[in-house]
């Protein structure tokens, strides 16, 4: 029989804390090792009882869960975390992530879905909640589409998508089918980059993509 994994957890509300212990301890698989009620308590925690998993809130006093994640992470890397917040911005999600967090969930989980998450970045994994998955990839194909519109401002939406997928070794046809053209069309969008990029090949232009950071550097 494995060992248990052993969880700390920090948020600010007593009754949260208690709930969310409610919930989870009576599986043999988890066992609760303590609870803080602010990010340096919660530091203080983790020294003391070495647990796998983390699970915090974002919002605390004293010092926030993204940079308790960071402080953890900093002296026990192998410790995973679990963000468990009410905080579906952005900001918060992308600052949780850098800050070193295998997990991102949201306060209205239910006790199944908490389990499952503990569990599985206990195991090595990346669980994100309902809906949080598809804002991390959409912030960052967001990023992406910036990045490109500052550094080729002189093509156009179709064109920036079309050296994207030139960029990461898609040919004209797998081009014209994910986004719905003919080869015609996408031949002519890459005529078009070549010229606006001053190179003359697609060779050329994949390299001048993947320097300003586009495309997937196989």
């Amino acid at each position: 029989m494995t060992d248990p994994v052993r969880v700390v957890l920090a948020d600010d509300h007593p009754m949260f804390r208690f709930g969310l212990i409610s919930a989870i301890a009576t599986n043999p698989e988890i066992e609760i090792v303590g609870e803080a009620a602010d990010g340096r308590a919660l530091l203080a925690l983790v020294e003391e009882t070495g647990p796998d998993v983390v699970i915090t809130d974002l919002t605390m006093p004293g010092l926030d869960g993204a940079a308790a994640t960071r402080a953890i992470l900093a002296r026990h890397p192998e410790i995973k975390v679990l963000v468990l917040t009410m905080h579906d911005e952005n900001q918060a999600l992308i600052g949780a992530l850098r800050a070193g967090a295998r997990g991102y969930l949201l306060k209205g989980a239910d006790r199944t879905e908490i389990t499952r998450a503990i569990l599985a970045v206990a195991a090595g994994e990346s669980v994100y909640g309902t809906g949080v998955a598809h804002r991390i990839s959409d912030f960052f194909v967001g990023a992406d589409q910036d990045r490109a519109a500052t550094v080729f401002p002189e093509l156009t939406d179709r064109e920036r998508q079309v050296l994207k997928l030139v960029s990461a070794g898609c040919g004209n046809h797998d081009i014209a089918r994910q986004l719905s053209l003919s080869e015609k069309t996408v031949r002519n969008h890459v005529s078009a980059i070549l010229f606006k990029l001053h190179v003359s090949d697609r060779a050329a232009a994949v390299a001048k993509a993947r320097d300003a950071g586009l495309g997937d550097p196989r």
